[in-house]
Order: structure tokens, then sequence, then C-alpha cells
């Protein structure tokens, strides 16, 4: 049997920021992937994921609150990995969203 905890605990603790992380899916899914079963294998890929994560958790700009009298832009970008959606308002990120894509996708 496996211990599957670290990554839990990774996933745990920024799962909560995915919204201020842009492509925080994708930057994760090689970690999301050692929660499956029997899938635990701490690799090269999962290292460079593990890294790239604690950099946009550290690096990443601050958002700003929203602005009602403002105008609200929404930029979107998709790869065959996933999607993301970036709202924002006078050129500052006000949310993040991004989402994983399965091969059936």
């Amino acid at each position: 049997m496996v211990n599957r905890t670290i990554p839990k605990s990774i996933m745990g603790l920024t799962c909560y920021y995915r919204r201020f992380v842009q492509s925080y899916v994708v930057i994760s899914k090689p970690l999301t992937i050692l929660l499956k079963k029997n899938s635990f294998q701490w690799g090269l890929e999962v290292e460079t994921a593990f890294i790239n994560l604690k950099q946009a958790m550290t690096t990443e700009p601050v958002l700003v609150l929203a602005d009602f009298t403002k105008t609200f832009v929404v930029e979107t970008d998709a790869c065959s990995r996933g999607m993301g959606v970036v709202l924002m308002q006078e050129g500052r990120p006000l949310v993040f969203f991004s989402k994983a894509l399965a091969p059936r996708h």
C-alpha cells in the first residue's frame, strides 16, 4: 500500500487558492494523477509540476476587487490539456478559472 498523504496534503493546501493561480488545474494535473488508486509514481513530470505549483503559489499577481462601475474583460485560452479563463478589469486580474481536459474531451 503506497502512502498518498503527501500529494493529498499538497493538493488540499493549494486547492483553496486555485482561482487565484492562472492555469492551476493544468499545472497541478500530474499531482492529481498521483491520487488515483495504484498510480503513485513520483517522477520528473510530478517533480516539475510540484516546483511549478510552488512557484505559482508564491509569485502570482495580487488580485483586485471587482468594481461594477467599470467594464469587465474575459480572456480565454485552451490547449489539448486544459482551458482557462481570466476575468479582468483595466488589465488587472480579478479571478482565474481553469479546467483540465481528459482525453475524451
